[in-house]
């Protein structure tokens, strides 16, 4: 035999652990050709750093699922692999050299992308570490990146696929460009700030000498690159000068006054520059006008990285915010300057490297969404529909989809995919999986977008584009992808639409929306703020199966979550509570054997063996499997959680433990084996269906319950078996429970010691609870400690003494010179308020026509039910204050 250390250390019982399962190939596919197959593929972590807190949120649910249906007999795959975040990674790693004084342009392409893959070797070694130390169930044979072979053939493929249906596409037009990472950005990769600004009111003069014109404009430094100025046809203010044309200060362009719906006479006024590569409302507006005969140029007056270029006359070469500054001078000094309009506006910054994001005139290359949206949109109506969880998320992705613009996918980057394009001195252009032949061809220099490669990760990673790959045969569509709702249009959009165009496949069949991790005030975590935590202290200080648990009973889906240290604190409690049960239950198994308990339990299971209490927590068990089973399947982690709680803590070890005592501590070894056999056995459960939740301690555990031979990670989820279920148990010992109880708070409330004995008598309301009663007046003895005990329907209430109103009895204490007739009146009166509180709630709930009309009829029954309950207590509590009364 076998025992637990006296105390729960986390460290200790984790430490080798993971090893050990590598080693035993447990997380591999099981190979049962005849077992479903259940597919998770990993969100690819980017290579960027260390895993934070809502990486283990995400992973350790991924993880609660996959190693949940590797019990209950499914094929499993969670296949692991990583991200390159090539606009990500790239910063850090050019941020490293800086501090070494040097920059990519010095190594060159070649030697640059060497740094950036040692740096992706050192940060896939921590990332795999993490989640070793998390304990995720990850086949490791199947690992992927998004820059290996097989995914780089895989999107080659798709860029030319869509090229030649005329989906990518090549052009020159307004974009988001980034100047501190020199690259295009798309529009979700740009944040929103609200920051101080002003409207800086410009006067251009009239060339005829007639006037001038007033404008507004947030980006003076812009005006160099104006081509025209427009109003509204129907502006009365301004038709005199229509036609006419002005003179763009510094750079003296004669410029036309033309007209445009997009000029609003109602704001600024009334009069709007046109500077068409720098603002995409500018850009619409040239092209409209161009359509209609005009020629106005697009004129780009910034370089790549924010600074001004030759064609910002005497500004060349200052950043954009400084030309801004020496231009508003200077126009203040020629009295062009009208007046500076204070104002906070929101401006678009860099997700990744938080620059301000400049709208800029480049060419690139695109996806054309429109088609490729719909089909998505059209897929949801079918069967082949992608399911969100919590629902409302599948409204967030369509409504995204109905107003989605046509996605840049080039970035003026080294590290990512290379465009597979080709150019020659001719001016030809070739796009192919592989270079064209013959001499004078330059690939592209752009890559991809990160998102580009990601998007077909589900399908990519399983071995596509060879339709006849092992695991895309068997493994695809996916079965659920969890993430965090902020991606939803990043990622999980672009894998739909993707995966439907090429594989005509949903991607997986399941969406799981987690929100944030937030700190314990409600912020969001940050480095700006500090308040960022470490999951590798977390698990340093309290074990990862803590943190686990935590993570998993945090929130309802969809919903963000708070970290806080007392939670870890309640965790770690929990397991702690967990373990001490566990060893008391190992060292008094003694001998019994594997074979003996499973004989035992089917003798109680046939009512052949066992007491009342051992098929009570057998019905419980029951329960609690259906309960959290179903929850699992509905990724309601929260509720399979407090199912899973409320059993371990109230129901097996604060009574059923104790309650066992009765037996441990009696004479008939016969029932003391099958006491002993119904502990191993329903711990052995608990530990079964905590283990997804807790893998570490409940593998411990059950290596020293020995009641399984092999790993937890592949044995038997717990089945509820219909044999157990015996409701008569469960209505007794909840009376015997509730009696225990309310003798137990009375005492309390008298200040009687446990071990002095006293008076009880107990009126019964049914036969059949009489019957129980009697027959189970040993645990009565033990647990209540009565001097004189008795238990009868015609009971009458003692003159004098302290009341409990329960469901099915009443409960009378007759404590002479211990109970004040006033005294007890109040409290009575306090506990006519609690059911009369309770009344009300359940009246509110059944008088709600619509809870009524949509509800389950046995959750309408159960409310019902409840109400009687409560109405009897209070009668019940009502009448015994009127007896009370009268004796006051």
């Amino acid at each position: 035999m076998t025992e637990l250390s006296t105390k729960f250390d986390p460290t200790e019982v984790e430490h080798g652990r993971y090893e050990k399962w590598l080693a035993a190939d447990v997380f591999k596919p099981s190979g049962d050709a005849t077992a479903q197959p259940y597919s998770i593929v990993i969100p690819p972590p980017n290579v960027t750093g260390k895993l934070h807190l809502g990486h283990a949120w995400d992973t350790t649910l991924q993880d609660i699922i996959i190693r949940a249906k590797r019990m209950q007999g499914y094929d499993t795959l969670w296949l692991p692999g990583m991200d390159h975040a090539g606009i990500a990674t790239q910063a850090k790693v050019e941020e490293r050299l800086r501090e070494q004084g040097i920059s990519r342009y010095d190594l060159g392409r070649e030697k640059f992308l060497e740094k950036v893959w040692e740096w992706k070797d050192e940060y896939a070694a921590t990332i795999k570490d993490q989640w070793a130390k998390m304990g995720l169930s990850l086949d490791y044979s199947r690992e992927r990146f998004t820059l290996d072979d097989g995914l780089s053939k895989a999107v080659k493929k798709v860029f030319v696929k869509l090229y030649e249906k005329g989906f990518i596409y090549r052009g020159e037009f307004i974009i988001n460009w980034d100047p501190a990472a020199r690259t295009a950005l798309s529009d979700i990769e740009v944040i929103h700030k609200d920051v101080e600004g002003a409207f800086y009111h410009i006067t251009y003069p009239l060339t005829d000498g007639s006037g001038s014109v007033e404008i507004a404009t947030t980006r003076p430094e812009t005006l160099l690159g104006d081509v025209a100025v427009i109003v509204n046809a129907k502006d009365e203010r301004y038709q005199d000068i229509i036609g006419k044309t002005v003179i763009v200060p510094f750079v003296n362009r004669e410029i036309p006054v033309l007209t445009d719906e997009h000029a609003d006479m109602e704001k600024g006024t009334g009069v709007v520059k046109i500077t068409p590569a720098h603002d995409p409302n500018d850009f619409d507006v040239v092209e409209r006008l161009n359509a209609q005969g005009h020629e106005l140029p697009m004129i780009n007056v910034m370089n790549d990285d924010g600074t001004m270029n030759e064609l910002a006359s005497e500004f060349a070469g200052l950043d954009r915010f400084e030309a801004r500054k020496q231009i508003i001078e200077k126009l203040d000094a020629m009295g062009q300057l009208v007046k500076i309009e204070k104002m906070v506006h929101s401006v678009g910054h860099s997700e990744r490297s938080g620059a301000v994001v400049e709208p800029r005139l480049s060419t690139q290359w695109f996806v054309k969404m429109d088609e490729l949206a719909k089909n998505a949109i059209a897929n949801q109506a079918t069967d082949n529909a992608v399911a969100f969880f919590p629902p409302r998320f599948g409204d967030t992705f369509t409504q995204w989809m109905e107003n989605v613009h046509d996605w840049v996918i080039s970035r003026q980057l080294w590290w990512g995919h290379q465009i597979p394009a080709w150019y020659n001195a001719e001016g030809e252009m070739y796009v192919g999986e592989t270079a064209p032949e013959g001499e004078g061809w330059t690939q592209d220099a752009d890559v991809l977008d990160t998102w580009f490669s990601s998007a077909l990760w589900p399908f990519s990673t399983m071995g596509w584009p060879d339709e006849d790959a092992a695991d895309f045969k068997r493994y695809f569509p996916t079965s659920t992808l969890v993430t965090g709702y902020d991606i939803i249009f990043f990622w999980v959009s672009r894998m739909i639409f993707q995966s439907l165009e090429f594989t005509e496949e949903r991607p997986f069949e399941n969406v799981l929306i987690h929100g944030l991790i937030r700190d314990e005030e409600g912020r969001k975590m940050s480095k700006s703020l500090g308040n960022g935590i470490d999951p590798m202290d977390v698990i340093e200080k309290y074990g990862a199966d803590a943190l686990r648990w935590f993570l998993s009973n945090g929130s309802a889906p969809g919903q963000d979550v708070r970290f806080s240290y007392e939670k870890m604190d309640a965790a770690w409690n929990f397991i702690n509570k967990i373990w001490n049960i566990s060893r008391y239950i190992i060292m008094n198994k003694e001998t019994l054997t594997v074979s003996e308990t499973y004989a035992n339990i089917d003798k109680v299971a046939a009512k052949t063996a066992g007491n009342v209490t051992d098929r009570w927590i057998l019905t419980k068990l029951n329960e609690t499997i259906d309960h959290v089973t179903k929850n699992f399947d509905k990724f309601e982690f929260g509720e399979a959680g407090r199912a899973l709680y409320n059993f371990i803590w109230e129901d097996f070890a604060n009574w059923y433990v104790e309650l066992t005592k009765e037996v441990l501590y009696g004479e008939d070894d016969a029932e003391k084996d099958v006491t002993r056999s119904v502990l191993v056995y329903v711990l052995d459960q608990i530990l079964r269906l905590l283990h997804p939740i807790m893998p570490f301690v409940t593998e411990e555990i059950s290596e020293n319950l020995g009641l399984i031979d092999g790993s937890l990670v592949v044995a038997a989820y717990p089945q509820v078996r219909t044999e157990f279920t015996d409701d008569k148990a469960v209505t007794g010992v909840e009376v015997l429970k509730d009696i225990i109880k309310s003798v137990r708070n009375i005492r309390a409330e008298v200040n009687t010691a446990p071990s002095k004995a006293i008076p009880m008598l107990i009126k019964t309301k049914t036969p059949e609870i009489e019957q129980f009663l009697i027959e189970n007046t040993n645990y009565l003895t033990r647990f209540t400690n009565p001097e004189t005990l008795e238990i009868s329907s015609e009971l009458t209430a003692p003159a004098q003494a302290m009341t409990a109103v329960l469901s099915d009895v009443e409960v009378y204490l007759p404590l002479a010179g211990l109970i004040n007739v006033s005294d007890e009146i109040a409290r009575l009166t306090k506990e006519l308020a609690k059911w009369q509180k309770e009344l009300d709630m359940v009246g509110r709930k059944l008088s709600n026509e619509k809870f009524v009309a949509n509800a389950k009829a046995e959750v309408v029954d159960k409310e019902k039910a409840k109400q009687a309950d409560y109405q009897a207590k209070y009668d019940t509590t009502q009448a015994r204050i009127t007896e009370l009364a009268a004796l006051a």
